[in-house]
């Protein structure tokens, strides 16, 4: 169990018995809080240009720009994996953000000259894609790797708030900004706020243990391909990954559903903005209140199993619902539901799953799944949808496929949190001793 060195001072007791945290967990909870948050402030700020840029870009060419990503990420992958054979982890995890405040830097210059704006906005879209869902990962790998089974049920949820916090203070700060002094210059404000993470990162690193720390100093042993090629040897891992492309199916064909209902009911650009919003500062602020106060409880009352499939069966009824009624009232709250609930329960529930493996898949084999296999599952989603739909399938008939896919999602997290519970048990001290 990763024990950190320092206590709180009473302000930050008196949070503990808020989020049932102990006294030596303050600190570095306080820290991962504060992490996550600038982690998705600065995304936010940025992902409302993305998601008009999307629709301006036209709805027919979305699988090939989901295409486009998993192919960044299929070269990004492998990039990963040699850096982790190279370097320690006080390098490469702190490098990762450094690397991509740089390309933001790189963005600024070229949408300040306007050189080949239409292009750059293409770049753009496709490596913000990218970019969220590999810091992200890095993210949790160091909190899979920093805290055990146990503390995870307990604090991933409260973790996860303050990427919500994050979320809803970020969209707030874009809408407030962007006239006064331009949507370009808000890529300034978003490197900021990827600076304050990194030097999280370094505070979390020079207080945990001395002797835990040593011990994960050392560059992980192995070829850079072992994230993939541990898929194969797990079966695990593979449930952990056919999970994930699940979600990213059902998500992509939500997200599909959204482009052509908000195309056919909204006409102006700026309803549309408007519009996503309203959606995200729904999400997002659901997503802090059950994160805050129920995701740690939830887990405990009920175990893990019944959380994890929780936004699976959801997303059932959801689709179904928006198959019967292919309407923007019936999507917008449908939205709101799911991804709230993924926010909120799934992510926290799936990064438990990721604490019963070995360090080395903590990082490789995680951000294999994080990256690689989420963005494959987005364009295979995105593909199937669109060939579904040139064979004449309607956007009720589309919705109704997504919640078959659903309920084969919500049966391998059924599975899931089953063979989760053995791992942790076989782990278990008392385990271990008999």
């Amino acid at each position: 169990m990763v024990v950190m060195r320092q206590t709180g001072p009473p302000t930050l007791r008196l949070l503990g018995r808020v989020v049932d945290a102990r006294p030596d967990e303050l600190r570095p909870l306080l820290l991962s809080v504060t992490y996550f948050f600038c982690l998705l402030c600065g995304y936010y700020i940025l992902r409302p240009l993305r998601e008009e840029m999307g629709i301006a870009g036209g709805v027919e060419n979305l699988p090939w720009v989901f295409t486009a990503t998993f192919a960044a990420m299929v070269a990004a992958v492998p990039v990963f994996g040699w850096i982790t054979t190279r370097f320690p982890r006080r390098i490469f995890l702190p490098g990762v953000y450094v690397f991509f405040i740089l390309n933001l830097l790189v963005f600024f210059v070229a949408f300040r000259s306007e050189l080949h704006r239409e292009w750059s906005a293409r770049v753009f879209f496709v490596w913000l894609s990218v970019f969220n869902l590999f810091v992200v990962s890095v993210l949790w790998s160091f909190m899979v790797d920093l805290y055990t089974n146990e503390q995870g049920r307990r604090l991933f949820g409260v973790i996860a708030a303050g990427g919500s916090i994050g979320a809803v203070v970020g969209p707030s700060l874009t809408a407030a900004l962007a006239r006064p002094i331009g949507p370009v210059n808000l890529l300034l404000i978003s490197a900021a706020f990827f600076a304050v993470a990194v030097g999280c990162i370094a505070a979390l690193l020079r207080i945990e243990p001395r002797a835990d720390s040593a011990a994960r100093e050392t560059p992980l042993r192995g070829d850079v391909l072992d994230g993939i090629t541990a898929l194969a040897r797990s079966r695990y891992l593979l449930g952990i990954a056919l999970f994930v492309i699940g979600l990213t199916v059902v998500a992509t064909f939500v997200y599909f559903e959204q482009a052509h209902i908000v195309r056919r009911t909204l006409r102006d650009s700026g309803e549309r903005t408007a519009f996503f919003a309203r959606i995200d500062l729904a999400v997002n602020t659901i997503a802090l209140l059950v994160q805050t106060l129920g995701t740690g409880r939830l887990v405990g009352w009920f175990g893990l199993t019944p959380v994890l499939a929780l936004a699976p069966l959801a997303s059932v009824v959801g689709l179904v619902a928006l198959g019967a009624r292919p309407m923007l009232d019936v999507l917008a709250g449908f939205q709101v539901l799911r991804r709230s609930g993924d926010y909120a329960l799934t992510r926290p529930a799936r990064e438990v799953l990721f604490t019963v493996v070995a360090r080395s898949e903590k990082y490789r084999a995680k951000n294999a799944i994080d990256t690689l296999v989420y963005r494959g599952g987005d364009a295979l989603g995105g593909w199937l949808f669109a060939g579904l739909m040139a064979l004449g399938l309607g956007l009720s008939g589309l919705a109704y496929v997504g919640a078959v896919v659903a309920a084969c999602w919500c049966a391998l997290a059924l599975w899931l949190g089953r063979v989760e519970q053995r791992r942790a048990k076989d782990a278990s001290p008392a385990s271990r001793s008999r």
